[in-house]
Parts: structure tokens; C-alpha cells; sequence
């Protein structure tokens, strides 16, 4: 399954080192599927996005992703990607960008044809052949119709998708520089929140390993400085995390104040199963749970 990590710090910029695969001969990589791409998103002092990326084809294309990433922001996203649609290519490579904001997606949402038309020169341009990069631009076009408020521009987009489109998830992050906002809908693949202290819940930094698949995140910065984590798994045996409910939008904000609402209520008109997949699509969507011990 795709891999969303995301987490803020709120007013302080921190230091993050993220290994997006681990090493080819530990046990957990040995367990698990090459992936199809891997990335990294952040901003830099001034504001700007910055997006590492790179498309994976084989177990020898992954350098970039076996290399430590330092990273410092106060706003960050990582993904690994199972492809459910389009090629792996570094133009279908998660996060993506658009006016300044970064997003990452794990789903699977089918009728790409009838999104095209709804967007119409509003998916301009959308560079790759994914689900997850159209939805983006319809999000970033109910922003806009929105006055530039995310919350509802999600919430917008997120609906009309909910009503009109087959789908099967469309869990999703967004960062700015400063905000975060985090969506699961429907209840088919898990999305987790963590509202960190500093240290943690062991007086310690974060130190962070997916079970699942092979992201790990770690910031010394965290002994001293609270955040908020949001995850496709729980990455630690920390008691507070938390499933995010169907239809749930979560805000971080800029001071790290998290509200959240459900924006959406019901199942989606046009469901889909897993039965209902295109075979690596449904691949794309399933785990295999490695029996190896949580990170502290």
C-alpha cells in the first residue's frame, strides 16, 4: 500500500532525516514489494516548496531513496508509491505541486475521463496520467472558488468526487509552509494522528519506522519540540495515536492547534471494493504485515 507520512512543528522549523527505503539487506526490505516511486516535501525559509522525487523500476533504481534526507521545516510530507494508475515515472512520482502547495495521496479513484471534463482547463497542468495528481487540481480549483480556503476547497472537491466518481479511497495530505491538513475517506484504508509532546511519551526524539513498509523518520529536535504526526500506520507503540474517522478533515495549524470535522457523512455513491480493482490496483491497496517489532 502507498505510504503517507506527514508532520508539522507548528512555529518552529526543525532538522527531520527520512530514509524513504531502508537498507536492501534488512529484514523488513526483504519482506516487501519494490515500490514504484518515492518522494519528499517540504519548505524551504522563504516559503518555497521543496520537492525531491524519483520514479523506482527495479531494486537497483533506488538510491536516492536508500540515501538519508535532511530536511529542515516546519511542514513536512513523504510517500512511497504502490502505482494503482499510470506508469512509474517521476511525472506520476508523489508529492506533487500546484500554487505553492505540496500533496500526497494513497486510493485509488476510477471515471478519469468524467474528472478530466469537470476540470477542464482547470487541469492544466497536470503532468503525469495518475488519479491522485487530477484530484489535486481539482482541489487546488475548489480552493480557489473557495477564496483561498483550503479546508473547504478540499471539502468541495472531496464531495463532487464522492458523488460522481467510482473510488475506492481518497486519503490525502496538504501542506503549506505553515498549515496541515490530512482527509480519510472513505473507512478502506486507515489514516493515523498524533499529537506529540516534546520527547514524546518516552522523554525522547522521534524516532519513527513504518511495520508496513520501509519509511523511517527521525528528529533529534523532537526531545525538545512538540508536533503532530499524521500516518497511513501507527509508527510507534505510542497509546495516543489515533484512527482518523470516514470523511474526517483534520487541520493543524500554524501554532500546531488541531481541529477537525467530518465532511463527509455517508459512503460514497459509486463505492468500490477491492474485487472491483484492476488487479495491480487492488495490489496497490494491500498490505502484507511483516512480524517485526515497532520502533520505540
Amino acid at each position: 500500500m502507498c505510504h503517507l507520512f506527514a508532520m508539522s512543528s507548528g512555529p518552529k522549523r526543525i532538522k527531520a532525516t527520512f530514509w524513504l527505503l531502508d537498507a536492501p539487506e534488512s529484514p523488513r526490505a526483504a519482506t516487501l514489494r519494490t515500490p514504484d516511486g518515492a518522494g519528499l516535501g517540504a519548505f524551504d525559509a522563504d516559503g518555497v516548496p521543496q520537492v525531491v522525487r524519483q520514479a523506482i523500476r527495479s531494486r537497483a533504481d533506488t538510491a536516492f531513496a536508500r540515501e538519508a534526507q535532511d530536511v529542515i521545516s516546519s511542514t513536512f510530507v513523504a510517500h512511497v508509491r504502490h502505482a494503482s494508475t499510470g506508469r512509474a515515472s517521476d511525472a506520476n512520482t508523489h508529492p506533487f505541486v500546484r500554487d505553492g502547495r505540496i500533496f500526497a495521496h494513497n486510493g485509488v479513484i476510477e471515471g478519469l475521463g468524467k474528472l478530466d471534463a469537470e476540470l477542464g482547463t482547470a487541469g492544466l497542468p497536470v503532468l503525469g496520467d495518475t488519479d491522485s495528481e487530477r484530484f489535486f487540481a481539482l482541489v487546488t480549483r475548489e480552493i480557489d472558488a473557495h477564496d483561498g480556503d483550503v479546508g473547504e476547497g478540499i471539502a468541495s472537491a472531496a464531495r463532487w468526487a464522492a458523488q460522481n466518481l467510482p473510488l475506492y479511497s481518497i486519503n490525502m495530505i496538504l501542506i503549506t509552509d505553515r498549515e496541515l491538513w490530512a482527509l480519510r475517506y472513505p473507512d478502506t484504508n486507515g489514516l493515523y494522528v498524533l499529537q506529540r509532546g516534546a520527547g514524546g511519551r518516552n522523554d525522547r526524539h522521534l524516532d519513527h519506522a513504518s511495520p508496513f513498509s520501509e519509511i523511517r523518520v527521525r528528529s533529534l529536535d523532537l526531545l525538545d519540540e512538540p508536533a503532530v504526526v499524521v500516518e497511513s500506520e501507527r509508527m510507534d507503540e505510542d497509546p495516543r495515536w489515533r484512527l482518523m474517522e470516514s470523511g474526517e478533515l483534520l487541520h493543524v495549524a500554524a501554532d500546531l492547534t488541531v481541529t477537525s470535522r467530518i465532511v463527509l457523512d455517508g459512503p460514497p455513491v459509486h463505492q468500490l471494493s477491492l474485487e472491483d480493482l484492476r488487479p495491480e490496483a487492488a495490489v496497490s491497496q494491500t498490505t502484507a504485515v511483516p512480524d517485526l517489532p515497532l520502533s520505540a
